[in-house]
Protein backbone atom coordinates (compact mmCIF):
# COMPACT_ATOMS: atom_id res chain seq x y z
CA UNK A 1 0.00 0.00 0.00
CA UNK A 2 1.01 3.22 -0.73
CA UNK A 3 -0.40 6.56 0.06
CA UNK A 4 0.80 10.60 0.38
CA UNK A 5 -0.50 13.46 2.60
CA UNK A 6 0.61 16.75 4.53
CA UNK A 7 1.42 15.62 8.00
CA UNK A 8 2.22 17.21 11.38
CA UNK A 9 4.95 15.61 13.54
CA UNK A 10 3.47 14.83 17.10
CA UNK A 11 6.79 12.96 18.33
CA UNK A 12 9.86 10.58 17.15
CA UNK A 13 11.70 8.22 19.05
CA UNK A 14 14.87 6.18 18.22
CA UNK A 15 14.81 2.92 16.33
CA UNK A 16 17.58 1.03 15.95
CA UNK A 17 21.15 1.93 15.24
CA UNK A 18 20.20 5.48 13.07
CA UNK A 19 16.35 4.77 12.30
CA UNK A 20 13.24 6.34 14.01
CA UNK A 21 9.95 5.76 14.65
CA UNK A 22 7.54 9.05 14.27
CA UNK A 23 4.09 9.68 15.02
CA UNK A 24 2.35 11.79 12.66
CA UNK A 25 -1.44 13.76 12.26
CA UNK A 26 -2.32 13.22 8.71
CA UNK A 27 -4.92 15.17 7.17
CA UNK A 28 -6.33 12.39 5.74
CA UNK A 29 -5.29 9.37 7.52
CA UNK A 30 -5.49 10.68 11.01
CA UNK A 31 -3.11 9.68 13.62
CA UNK A 32 -0.37 7.60 12.00
CA UNK A 33 3.06 6.01 12.73
CA UNK A 34 5.64 4.68 10.06
CA UNK A 35 9.38 4.32 10.35
CA UNK A 36 12.28 7.02 9.10
CA UNK A 37 15.12 5.71 7.78
CA UNK A 38 18.53 7.34 9.16
CA UNK A 39 15.70 9.52 11.02
CA UNK A 40 18.40 10.00 13.57
CA UNK A 41 20.71 11.80 11.22
CA UNK A 42 21.43 15.60 11.56
CA UNK A 43 19.83 16.00 8.28
CA UNK A 44 16.71 14.52 9.31
CA UNK A 45 16.60 15.83 13.11
CA UNK A 46 14.98 19.15 12.65
CA UNK A 47 11.85 17.49 10.37
CA UNK A 48 11.43 15.17 13.19
CA UNK A 49 10.97 18.36 15.64
CA UNK A 50 7.27 17.89 17.06
CA UNK A 51 5.49 20.40 14.95
CA UNK A 52 6.97 20.40 11.90
CA UNK A 53 4.63 20.32 8.94
CA UNK A 54 5.59 17.95 6.33
CA UNK A 55 4.64 16.48 2.94
CA UNK A 56 4.66 12.65 3.18
CA UNK A 57 4.28 9.13 1.69
CA UNK A 58 4.09 6.01 3.50
CA UNK A 59 4.72 2.61 2.10
CA UNK A 60 3.60 -0.55 4.10
CA UNK A 61 2.16 -3.99 2.75
CA UNK A 62 -0.98 -4.14 4.75
CA UNK A 63 -2.65 -1.04 7.24
CA UNK A 64 -2.42 -2.12 9.67
CA UNK A 65 1.97 -2.32 9.33
CA UNK A 66 3.86 -0.13 10.86
CA UNK A 67 5.37 0.96 7.40
CA UNK A 68 8.03 3.23 6.18
CA UNK A 69 7.39 7.27 5.89
CA UNK A 70 9.48 9.39 3.27
CA UNK A 71 9.11 13.27 4.86
CA UNK A 72 9.61 16.30 3.13
CA UNK A 73 9.79 19.42 5.92
CA UNK A 74 7.29 21.97 4.93
CA UNK A 75 7.94 24.61 7.78
CA UNK A 76 9.18 24.11 11.33
CA UNK A 77 6.84 25.87 13.49
CA UNK A 78 9.03 24.92 16.85
CA UNK A 79 12.20 26.75 15.64
CA UNK A 80 9.78 29.85 15.72
CA UNK A 81 9.26 29.45 19.29
CA UNK A 82 13.17 28.78 21.00
CA UNK A 83 13.00 32.15 22.49
CA UNK A 84 9.51 31.76 23.88
CA UNK A 85 9.85 28.92 26.60
CA UNK A 86 6.44 28.98 27.16
CA UNK A 87 4.88 29.15 23.87
CA UNK A 88 6.63 25.97 22.38
CA UNK A 89 5.55 24.10 25.72
CA UNK A 90 2.28 24.84 24.02
CA UNK A 91 3.15 23.61 21.18
CA UNK A 92 4.73 20.62 22.50
CA UNK A 93 1.53 20.13 24.92
CA UNK A 94 -0.91 20.50 22.07
CA UNK A 95 1.01 17.80 19.99
CA UNK A 96 1.17 15.47 22.99
CA UNK A 97 -2.95 15.70 23.33
CA UNK A 98 -3.53 15.00 20.15
CA UNK A 99 -0.95 11.97 20.39
CA UNK A 100 -2.78 10.67 23.71
CA UNK A 101 -6.27 10.97 22.38
CA UNK A 102 -6.78 10.43 18.84
CA UNK A 103 -7.43 6.75 17.49
CA UNK A 104 -5.17 5.65 14.89
CA UNK A 105 -6.04 6.15 11.10
CA UNK A 106 -9.29 8.00 11.88
CA UNK A 107 -8.82 11.04 9.83
CA UNK A 108 -10.18 14.28 11.78
CA UNK A 109 -8.95 16.77 9.11
CA UNK A 110 -10.77 19.64 10.94
CA UNK A 111 -8.07 19.13 14.13
CA UNK A 112 -5.37 19.24 11.32
CA UNK A 113 -6.12 22.50 10.37
CA UNK A 114 -7.20 23.45 14.33
CA UNK A 115 -3.68 22.52 14.78
CA UNK A 116 -1.97 24.50 12.44
CA UNK A 117 -3.99 27.44 13.23
CA UNK A 118 -3.23 27.21 16.83
CA UNK A 119 0.72 26.87 15.67
CA UNK A 120 0.08 30.48 13.80
CA UNK A 121 -1.57 31.72 16.64
CA UNK A 122 1.08 31.48 19.38
CA UNK A 123 3.10 34.23 18.73
CA UNK A 124 0.54 36.90 19.21
CA UNK A 125 -0.17 38.13 22.87
CA UNK A 126 -3.32 36.75 23.79
CA UNK A 127 -1.57 32.94 22.88
CA UNK A 128 -2.38 31.26 25.75
CA UNK A 129 -6.12 32.13 25.73
CA UNK A 130 -6.20 30.61 22.63
CA UNK A 131 -4.59 27.41 23.92
CA UNK A 132 -7.30 27.30 26.35
CA UNK A 133 -10.03 27.55 23.42
CA UNK A 134 -8.01 25.06 21.20
CA UNK A 135 -8.43 22.55 23.77
CA UNK A 136 -12.22 23.11 23.81
CA UNK A 137 -12.12 22.55 20.29
CA UNK A 138 -10.31 18.81 20.61
CA UNK A 139 -12.85 18.50 23.20
CA UNK A 140 -15.57 19.38 21.01
CA UNK A 141 -13.86 17.56 17.75
CA UNK A 142 -13.50 14.19 19.65
CA UNK A 143 -17.49 14.30 21.02
CA UNK A 144 -17.08 15.97 24.48
CA UNK A 145 -17.94 19.68 23.97
CA UNK A 146 -18.68 21.79 26.41
CA UNK A 147 -22.04 23.86 26.82
CA UNK A 148 -20.94 27.50 27.76
CA UNK A 149 -23.12 29.55 26.35
CA UNK A 150 -26.34 29.39 28.50
CA UNK A 151 -27.30 28.17 32.55
CA UNK A 152 -28.32 24.64 32.48
CA UNK A 153 -30.65 25.48 34.94
CA UNK A 154 -32.29 28.60 34.27
CA UNK A 155 -31.54 28.45 30.68
CA UNK A 156 -30.18 32.30 30.88
CA UNK A 157 -26.69 34.09 29.81
CA UNK A 158 -26.78 37.28 31.65
CA UNK A 159 -23.40 36.05 34.09
CA UNK A 160 -22.38 32.68 33.37
CA UNK A 161 -19.77 31.82 35.91
CA UNK A 162 -19.38 28.23 36.83
CA UNK A 163 -19.26 25.15 34.59
CA UNK A 164 -20.80 21.55 36.31
CA UNK A 165 -17.85 18.82 36.50
CA UNK A 166 -20.36 16.00 35.47
CA UNK A 167 -21.81 17.72 32.53
CA UNK A 168 -19.55 20.08 30.89
CA UNK A 169 -22.64 22.45 31.08
CA UNK A 170 -22.31 26.41 32.15
CA UNK A 171 -24.65 27.92 35.21
CA UNK A 172 -24.80 31.37 36.47
CA UNK A 173 -23.26 33.15 39.49
CA UNK A 174 -26.63 33.47 41.17
CA UNK A 175 -27.47 29.69 40.79
CA UNK A 176 -24.06 28.26 41.44
CA UNK A 177 -23.11 30.57 44.21
CA UNK A 178 -24.26 28.20 46.84
CA UNK A 179 -22.27 25.06 45.00
CA UNK A 180 -19.33 26.98 44.26
CA UNK A 181 -16.80 24.68 46.08
CA UNK A 182 -18.19 21.92 44.18
CA UNK A 183 -18.02 23.11 40.27
CA UNK A 184 -15.43 24.65 38.26
CA UNK A 185 -14.65 28.63 37.67
CA UNK A 186 -15.57 29.76 34.20
CA UNK A 187 -12.79 32.26 32.75
CA UNK A 188 -14.61 35.47 31.75
CA UNK A 189 -12.81 34.84 28.18
CA UNK A 190 -14.76 31.91 27.41
CA UNK A 191 -17.86 33.71 28.69
CA UNK A 192 -17.72 36.62 26.19
CA UNK A 193 -16.28 39.28 28.89
CA UNK A 194 -13.41 40.56 28.66
CA UNK A 195 -9.96 39.42 27.30
CA UNK A 196 -8.58 37.01 29.66
CA UNK A 197 -5.17 37.31 31.79
CA UNK A 198 -3.16 35.10 34.13
CA UNK A 199 -5.51 34.27 36.60
CA UNK A 200 -8.30 33.46 33.99
CA UNK A 201 -6.02 31.58 31.98
CA UNK A 202 -4.87 29.52 34.68
CA UNK A 203 -8.68 28.80 35.02
CA UNK A 204 -9.22 27.74 31.65
CA UNK A 205 -6.36 25.00 31.94
CA UNK A 206 -8.20 23.78 35.03
CA UNK A 207 -11.62 23.74 33.06
CA UNK A 208 -10.25 21.54 30.20
CA UNK A 209 -7.78 19.19 31.79
CA UNK A 210 -10.81 18.16 34.17
CA UNK A 211 -12.72 16.95 30.83
CA UNK A 212 -9.67 15.70 28.97
CA UNK A 213 -8.74 13.61 31.91
CA UNK A 214 -12.45 12.36 32.64
CA UNK A 215 -13.82 12.08 29.06
CA UNK A 216 -10.91 12.30 26.61
CA UNK A 217 -8.01 10.14 28.59
CA UNK A 218 -9.83 8.54 30.77
CA UNK A 219 -6.98 9.12 32.69
CA UNK A 220 -3.80 11.00 33.49
CA UNK A 221 -2.65 14.13 31.16
CA UNK A 222 0.44 13.94 29.27
CA UNK A 223 3.67 15.03 30.88
CA UNK A 224 4.05 17.64 28.40
CA UNK A 225 0.69 19.29 29.38
CA UNK A 226 1.45 18.92 33.50
CA UNK A 227 4.54 20.65 31.84
CA UNK A 228 3.11 23.64 30.49
CA UNK A 229 0.42 24.56 33.41
CA UNK A 230 2.92 24.37 35.58
CA UNK A 231 5.35 26.54 33.68
CA UNK A 232 2.45 28.86 33.61
CA UNK A 233 1.62 28.83 36.86
CA UNK A 234 5.46 29.40 38.05
CA UNK A 235 5.00 32.47 35.34
CA UNK A 236 1.88 33.99 36.84
CA UNK A 237 3.46 33.52 40.89
CA UNK A 238 7.24 35.62 39.74
CA UNK A 239 4.42 38.16 38.58
CA UNK A 240 3.22 38.55 41.44
CA UNK A 241 -0.47 37.28 40.91
CA UNK A 242 -2.16 34.41 42.48
CA UNK A 243 -3.77 31.86 39.99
Amino acid sequence: MDWSDQGIVLSSRPQGEGSAVATLLTRDHGRHAGMVMGGRSARQRGTLEPGTLVAVRWRGRLPEHLGHFTLEPVKGYAAGFFDDAQALAALISACALVEAALPEHEPHPALFDGLLTLFGLLDGPAWAETYVRWEIGLLAELGFGLDLDRCAVTGANDYLAFVSPRTGRAVTASVGEPYRDRLLPLPDFLAGRGGGGPAAVADGLRLTAHFLERHVLNGPLPPARDRLRERYANAVARAGLNC
